[in-house]
């Protein structure tokens, strides 16, 4: 055991500073109150125990996702992804994708892949809880991760959606973004949405958050009512339709093929990185080695990429024989829904599953944190599993952080759990 799931597992330090918290999430008046209503409505969002990772792990993660990166960027492996993606991912207009998300379970050999997120939620708040953390106490000070750099995280998320303006529209200027979901204000994390709106603000940018359905395409232009008067220059897209197909999103759709608004994250990126059927080929070390992909670089996929295969009704007495041993995701699902673990599968999931659409995966594990959860006045200790997510901007890691939970997949419904700042420990001298 190292000194990181050491300190995992026998550390049961409080260490979120809650009015540190306060001061990071309402930076504005706009803002005020916000901690209290997370508190509300929220109230497993941010756990106030951190998660340790020694530098070896978290230099491994960084590998991990350079080379998943280099991969994704082959022309043979874009054409096999493309090929059964949906039209408005054909389009390449320049952006990369803001927000990547990689997640992590970390194991004895090192982090295992679970799966990749182009739409990953979370990072604005995960930054203000780790700077919240940070300030708790002075012993924190020499432990936090000093390769990120915290005090300018949020300038590098301005800059970071700046560079997918200019990706697509060179030197022209940034005047307005739109922040959209369906129904932005009922979104879990809607509140990530006004602090988006607050950071472009401060940064001379005019930003709105709305309804993805309100928009118009007209004029060569996309509008909403958010922003009277002003057409749509980029949208910062949270929806959860990654192909833009619905009816509902005809206008953005419209607007996004015809290159008059940059999206991002958009309809490519996804289909490139987040399909779940990708893992497939990121794992198949034959297929890369006969792409040129170096020995390096296929030596780290096999140690970080499960084993995932397609499920078929073909092989479907052989993946249920081996189901405790497989997790079940469909291919293009997000946030763990209609996920299952194959030793919890009933027989009518596994109908569904078999008719088509799932991936099989290698079950890896998740490591775990204890954690001192209130129940009334003593606290109990209590193990959690968590994960790791790498907030990711062009293959280069902007932000660690991890969800603690119980059950089969992350949420934010347990007691002492939710997003948790990434302790990076120092590298420690080699004994004499």
């Amino acid at each position: 055991m190292n000194l990181a799931e050491t300190l995992n597992l026998g550390c049961l330090c409080r260490t979120l500073n809650p009015e540190r918290l306060r001061q990071q999430l309402e930076t504005d008046p706009s803002l005020q109150g916000m901690l209290d209503g997370l508190t509300a409505t929220h109230p497993h969002l941010f756990s106030e125990t951190a998660v340790f990772v020694d530098p070896g792990m978290r230099a491994a993660v960084g590998q991990a996702v350079a080379a998943l990166e280099r991969v994704v960027a082959l022309p043979a492996y874009q054409q096999l992804a493309l090929a059964h993606a949906p039209e408005t991912a054909q389009h390449n207009f320049g952006p990369s994708g803001v927000f990547m998300g990689y997640d992590f379970h970390l194991g004895d050999k090192g982090p295992r892949l679970i799966e990749i997120n182009t739409n990953a939620g979370g990072a604005l708040l995960n930054a203000a809880l780790a700077r919240a953390h940070r300030d708790c106490c002075a012993p924190m000070q020499g432990l936090m991760d000093a390769s990120t750099d915290l005090t300018h995280l949020n300038q590098a998320f301005v800059d970071m959606f700046r560079a997918e303006w200019q990706a697509q529209r060179g030197a022209q200027p940034l005047r307005t973004v739109l922040i959209t979901d369906d129904a932005p204000e009922s979104q879990y994390l809607a509140p990530e949405f006004a602090l988006a709106r607050q950071l472009f603000l401060a940064h001379g940018i005019t930003a709105a958050v709305g309804d993805a359905r309100a928009l118009q395409w007209k004029d060569g232009g996309l509008w909403h009512p958010a922003l009277p008067g002003a057409a749509v220059d980029l949208v910062y897209n949270r929806l959860t339709d990654f192909s833009l197909s619905e009816p509902s999103h005809a206008a953005l759709r419209s607007a996004y093929v015809a290159g008059a608004a940059v999206v991002t994250p958009h309809p490519r990126v996804h289909a490139l990185f987040a399909d779940k059927r990708n893992l497939i080929t990121l794992g198949d070390d034959v297929l890369l080695a006969s792409w040129g992909v170096s020995a390096e670089d296929r030596r780290l996929l096999q140690a970080v990429v499960p084993h995932t295969e397609l499920v078929s009704a073909e092989h479907a007495d052989d993946l249920w024989a081996r189901r405790r041993q497989l997790f079940f995701k469909p291919g293009a699902g997000y946030g763990a829904k209609a996920a299952y673990r194959g030793d919890k599968l009933t027989k009518t999931v596994w109908a569904h599953i078999t008719a088509g659409g799932f991936i099989a995966q290698a079950l890896v594990p998740p490591s775990e944190r204890m954690v001192d959860v209130d129940v009334d006045v003593d606290g109990v200790a209590t193990r959690l599993k968590l994960d790791i997510r790498a907030y990711t901007f062009r293959g280069q890691v902007q932000l660690l952080a991890a969800r603690t939970y119980t059950g089969q997949t992350t949420n934010f419904r347990t007691a002492g759990g939710g997003f948790s700042p990434v302790v990076v420990l120092p590298l420690l001298p080699a004994p004499p």
